[in-house]
């Protein structure tokens, strides 16, 4: 039997209603994702690859991680280009904070750096001490092959330096180069060069084109590696996807976050210890 006009008219219009709650439904689940700005250590450790699916399985919302250094992470944030970061300078972390950039700063996990170099040490630098290591790479010509991408690492290696009365080792350390490169890249560097190279154990203990490479400083307290995640300021960037990202900040310090950090080994060797509730 043929459609009469109303009727016709009436089936085009639950056709286009059907299309159109289909389309929102789409957007609705493509909205269902934050953009994390986050250090180049946790994503060439592989934590990421580990941590994400478990986030994702537990709350459908889809993680997009840009690894850089955590300098330009902030600044991701700061132009809200990130409803979240991720990141491991703690003073860099408040002072974004404190500028209003980012809601409460939250401590998440811990690893530690170390210095590595050539096995045979040619520097004779191998101990606990990281400032008489320093002192020693100064005092002759051995490579040393620095981040210098204003990163976590670079940070803190910068104040190492400083402790060892360097304050502008591109002048002092006649070995000394900047690769502004990130972890990874540093290492690769260090191992087809030769050079000393400070790196975040998570970062070295998953990289595998070691060549000579060893780790010679280990143990100095000063080592201590802290990460901490921040949500971007909503009142900054209204665009920022806040109960989302908020949603992965309080899920990464959760018992179920920080088990999953821990659960992520190499080897059987832990990368990250979660310590959300006992930040040193």
């Amino acid at each position: 039997m043929a459609l009469t006009p109303s009727l016709r008219r009436r089936a085009l219009l639950a056709c286009c209603g059907m299309v159109l709650a289909a389309s929102s439904v789409a957007v609705r689940a493509q909205e269902r994702h934050i953009v994390m700005a986050s250090t180049t250590s946790t994503e060439q450790s592989g934590l990421f690859g580990h941590l994400l699916p478990a986030f994702r399985q537990a709350t459908g919302i889809e993680v997009r991680v840009v690894a850089l250094g955590t300098g330009q992470a902030l600044d991701m944030g700061r132009r809200g280009d990130a409803d979240v970061v991720f990141v491991h300078d703690r003073v860099a972390e408040e002072k974004f904070v404190g500028d209003g950039h980012g809601l409460m700063r939250r401590p998440v996990m811990y690893n530690d750096f170390v210095i590595v170099g050539p096995r045979s040490d040619p520097a004779g630098v191998r101990g606990r001490d990281v400032v008489a290591a320093l002192g020693r790479l100064a005092a002759g010509s051995a490579a040393f092959v620095s981040r210098g991408d204003k990163s976590g690492t670079h940070a803190a290696e910068l104040r190492y330096w400083k402790a060892a009365g360097i304050d502008t080792p591109a002048g002092r350390a006649p070995g000394y180069k900047e690769c502004g490169c990130g972890m990874g890249p540093a290492l690769n560097i260090a191992s087809s060069t030769d050079a000393y190279v400070l790196t975040d154990r998570g970062t070295w203990l998953s990289f595998k084109n070691r060549g000579q490479l060893a780790v010679l400083v280990e143990g100095d307290k000063r080592l201590f590696n802290q990460y901490g995640v921040i949500v971007v300021n909503p009142a900054k960037h209204p665009h920022v996807k806040r109960d989302l990202a908020q949603a992965f900040a309080d899920w990464v310090v959760s018992p179920k976050g920080q088990a999953t950090i821990a659960d992520y080994k190499i080897n059987g060797e832990q990368l990250f210890f979660p310590n959300a509730n006992d930040e040193r």
